[in-house]
């Protein structure tokens, strides 16, 4: 579901102007058929160059794994989102600045008048690793978050400071699932990212039956300005995983390439080769 809003009689056109802030925009869609087992929603972008290599390297790996060092200090990588306001960034650089911040609620409806809510749950997004080795809060077990945080200002286009980022203190800080998810760059410029899990409850019922939907969206993030698309997915998957068509089409057209070099290469040496081995010597 694109929800840019560059078309005119999109819903979220208006959102495109500065002037309006906040903007919510609601899009209606309907599902054919019905989504069985777990369902997993993802947020996509386009024309965003997450591979630039000065992009890439614009974080300190220290600071999102609690370091209280590089905490007050971060890595001149993180240039030219390293302090602000004479105090170090939290978590500073590039990535995190451009954090994605949209927020997307998702709707059922059904016969009745009011609108079935579908529940997102928002944890369990990021792979167990980031969350549970790659990226660490502070330490102090017994501290509140707000104070192990102190002396640090939050990036420059954030609304609120990394501690604010969930109520639970569990999701919240550098181990948000939502800013780990983000900070793990993507390798082209049209990517999609998980946002949320839609579990499945009944073995009864489907867990997204096919009807009319809508889309609330709080319309935050910005690409307007370089060209780029916004789109929510829904997705399911089976025990071979999701569906991604890339690495099948670029092994066909990989495959396909070698084999007409190695028809043309045959052809030239067949052509073009010494028929005999050996030169006659006349002394």
């Amino acid at each position: 579901i694109d929800y840019t809003g560059t078309d005119p009689a999109s819903p979220c056109n208006k959102c495109l102007s500065p002037n309006v802030t906040p903007c919510i925009c609601t899009i209606n869609f309907t599902l054919e058929q019905s989504f069985e087992g777990n369902v997993f929603m993802y947020y996509g972008l386009s024309n965003f160059y997450q591979n630039h290599r000065r992009y890439v390297k614009s974080r300190d790996d220290s600071q999102l794994n609690g370091d209280p060092s590089a905490l007050l200090n971060p890595s001149k990588e993180c240039e030219p989102y390293r302090r602000n306001e004479d105090k170090p960034i939290a978590p500073c650089g590039a990535i995190a600045n451009s954090m994605f911040n949209d927020t997307l609620d998702l709707f059922l409806v059904g016969n009745e008048s009011d609108p079935t809510p579908i529940p997102l749950k928002k944890k369990g997004i990021a792979w167990w690793t980031d969350k549970n080795v790659k990226f660490r809060n502070p330490p102090g077990a017994d501290i509140p978050l707000e104070e192990r945080f102190k002396g640090t200002t939050k990036p420059v286009n954030w609304v609120k400071p990394v501690y604010m980022l969930d109520p639970d203190e569990d999701n919240s800080g550098f181990i948000n699932e939502d800013f780990i998810v983000w900070m793990r760059t993507a390798a082209l410029p049209t990517f999609r990212k998980l946002y949320r899990l839609i579990e499945r409850k009944n073995d009864l019922h489907p867990t997204l039956p096919a009807g009319r939907y809508y889309l609330n969206i709080t319309y935050n993030y910005p690409v307007h300005s370089f060209d780029g698309r916004k789109r929510m997915i829904l997705s399911t998957i089976s025990w071979m995983g999701g569906k991604n068509p890339f690495l099948g089409i670029a092994y066909i057209a990989i495959g396909s390439i070698s084999f007409l070099l190695g028809v043309v290469l045959l052809v030239i040496n067949h052509k073009y080769r010494n028929s005999s081995n050996t030169a006659d010597i006349t002394i």
